[in-house]
């Protein structure tokens, strides 16, 4: 019965930071784009034939490169 006193707090911790630890996950866009990474694999971006994974990629890159040009 005293593990109780212990135990009952370290499980709600547990579930605490596992509640935060998603929210920070979601947050974080780590959720955005779930099929993409899977598909990129199948193309080879230096073949110019697959221009769809070729603008996929630039697609992606265009967000981080205004990103950039605001920060600096």
């Amino acid at each position: 019965m005293p593990a109780l006193y212990i135990l009952i707090p370290v499980a709600i911790a547990l579930v605490g930071f596992a509640i935060w630890l998603f929210f920070w996950a979601v947050d974080s866009g780590q959720y955005d784009d779930l099929d993409g990474p899977a598909h990129s694999i199948l193309f080879d971006d230096e073949d110019p034939k697959h221009t769809a994974a070729v603008s996929q990629v630039q697609q992606l890159d265009e967000p981080q490169a205004e990103q950039d040009k605001r920060g600096a």
